[in-house]
């Protein structure tokens, strides 16, 4: 016979019960505490544990390897879909720059001798445009069209032979921003150095008189008001890898 539950009895089972979820979800909780301790363990690498940074190079492999292409495009869209793109993060822009006497510094790939160019130089380049959804790592995105030249065809006219470096480095003119890019997203066909923005020459605020484009990563890798290109060995410094972001940043 199915036993009927007195209150005194039902009482003791919902107490019963009451101390197991607690057990359980306690359980539960130490154990989430132990995987976050063991993240964010042992001597951090600027601002990140090494467990961590160890996760995010672990992503970083997957994207490069199994999913990373440079037939692999970023979509394109419409002239009707371009949005009003906020102007987003101020570092290495927020100075005065008499844009007359703006110079790029171009430095190849083992030490050759450094260039400096000026827009007309980057200018007398193959022109090249597209509209593409520039997606910002805060979770916004916004259609936007650019115009400037693939940095690939660059590389080869101003840099030649360094196509071969694993990365690419960039700096403002003042050195406050800077952002360390793999050679492949560099190259990709889409990645531009770009001087103008929805039709007309880009605004102090979204990056004039030059910035990098690349649909292929969020926002903070696409560096506004570039001073200086460096085609290096190992990675240089990243300002938002420095306050923990992923430094591949690949979308």
């Amino acid at each position: 016979m199915e036993r009927k539950l007195t209150e005194l009895s039902a009482q003791e089972e919902i107490a019963r019960r009451t101390r197991r979820s607690f057990i359980v979800i306690g359980a539960g909780a130490v154990a989430g505490a132990a995987g976050i301790a063991g993240l964010v363990s042992g001597a951090p690498e600027g601002d990140i544990p090494p467990a961590l940074r160890g996760v995010l190079g672990f992503n970083e492999k997957i994207a490069r390897t199994a999913l990373y292409s440079n037939d692999h495009l970023a979509q394109t869209y419409p002239a009707s879909a371009i949005g009003d793109q906020k102007v987003n993060g101020d570092v290495g822009i927020d100075t005065d720059l008499d844009m007359a006497t703006w110079k790029l510094e171009v430095v190849p790939f083992h030490g050759g001798t450094p260039r400096i160019l000026t827009m007309d130089d980057v200018k007398s380049l193959p022109h090249f445009e597209e509209t593409i959804d520039f997606k910002c790592v805060e979770g916004w995105s916004t259609v936007s069209q650019f115009a400037g030249v693939r940095l690939a065809d660059f590389t080869a006219k101003f840099a030649p032979g360094s196509q071969a470096a694993p990365c690419v480095g960039m700096r403002t003119p003042d050195e406050e921003y800077y952002v360390s890019i793999d050679a492949p997203s560099a190259m990709h066909p889409q990645t531009l150095l770009a001087w103008e923005m929805n039709g007309k020459p880009l605004t102090e605020g979204h990056g004039a008189p030059l910035r990098l484009v690349i649909p292929v990563k969020y926002g903070i890798k696409n560096i506004k008001r570039i001073g200086r290109i460096e085609y290096t060995e190992k990675p240089t410094p990243d300002y938002w890898e420095e306050r923990g972001y992923d430094w591949y940043a690949g979308l």
